[in-house]
């Protein structure tokens, strides 16, 4: 299921199908994807082209009376959350966080600005819904098949004011069709206790990089900056956030060492097969502040695999 070294090189401006996951953030302005340059589900990045090929057609469906902000009979949870049902469903199952849904739904800013619909497309979405804004994966869940829900979702449980995205609160009504139900993923790692500075027993290279062996590998050999490498990761930023982990997706990825930030390119090199690493990699190294990329030092737990 996996699209291996992707540029994704057209606008991807509208669509709540845009990945959620920051390590699929832009490495620059030609959206190179992830620590590597590689998307992990080919299903979601097939909408997200279909939905920005045809934001000109989402037009036309009115926007609700109440899309400037929820009524008083809007139910709204902890997380700031606000929706209404707008259709009873008939199924009695919940979708969990990981299944996959399918939907049909139309997407308004509060000034009644209709962005994305596949109602006008007249063909319903399928997607994990792990891999969607927080405010879905949050809504759907409260839903059954057949449901029709009204959601206002917050900037903070949508796009955050990304650049290039749908901006401020969101207005999303969304009939849930089907339900596909899938395996719970792995649990994600624990925080590392050092997330927020390397320790002093921390190996130091001249460009600032930072690094220590969690566990040993085998042989001699190292891969070079042209090798193909096959590893698990986890990402966080310092302050103990998580933003990609390929450990709770389940799954290792390859990619070429060439095609990655210089911290994942010059950290591997000092591995050998079997390893396992903690990488402090500064800013500099990593994404360079970059819009809507992940900020300042990263820290990565990375395992390598195999290589050639």
């Amino acid at each position: 299921m996996s699209l291996h070294h992707i540029t994704v090189r057209v606008q991807l401006s509208y669509g709540f199908l845009w990945p959620q996951l920051s390590g699929l953030c832009p490495v620059d302005f030609h959206a190179r994807v992830s620590p590597m340059k590689i998307s992990t589900y080919s299903a979601v990045f097939a909408l997200v082209i279909l939905l920005a090929a045809s934001i000109p057609s989402a037009q036309g469906i009115p926007a609700p009376a109440d899309v400037a902000t929820a009524p008083d009979d809007a139910v709204t949870t902890n997380s700031g959350l606000a929706s209404k049902v707008l259709q009873a469903g008939t199924g009695t199952d919940h979708p969990d966080a990981w299944d996959k849904v399918t939907v049909h739904y139309s997407g308004w800013t509060t000034d009644g600005t209709m962005f994305d619909s596949s109602v006008k497309r007249g063909e319903p979405a399928t997607f994990p819904l792990n891999r969607v804004i927080p405010g879905w994966t949050e809504g759907l869940q409260l839903m059954v098949v057949g449901e029709k829900r009204r959601l206002w979702i917050p900037v903070q449980l949508a796009y955050n004011n990304k650049p290039n995205r749908p901006a401020g609160t969101l207005v999303f009504d969304v009939e849930l069709l089907g339900i596909e139900d899938q395996p719970e993923p792995p649990k994600p790692p624990a925080t590392p206790s050092d997330v927020a500075a390397p320790p002093a027993n921390a190996e130091k290279t001249k460009s600032g990089l930072a690094s220590r062996v969690l566990k040993h590998g085998e042989g001699g050999e190292h891969p070079k900056a042209t090798s193909n490498v096959t590893v698990h990761y986890s990402g966080w930023t310092t302050d103990g956030k998580m933003f990609d982990s390929s450990v709770t997706r389940g799954k290792p990825i390859s990619f070429g060492l060439n095609q990655v930030i210089p911290g994942w390119t010059e950290g591997l090199q000092l591995m050998v097969a079997g390893e396992k690493r903690r990488l402090w990699i500064p800013e500099k190294l990593a994404y360079k502040g970059a819009p809507g990329a992940p900020k300042g030092m990263l820290v990565f737990d990375v395992e390598l695999i195999s290589f050639k």
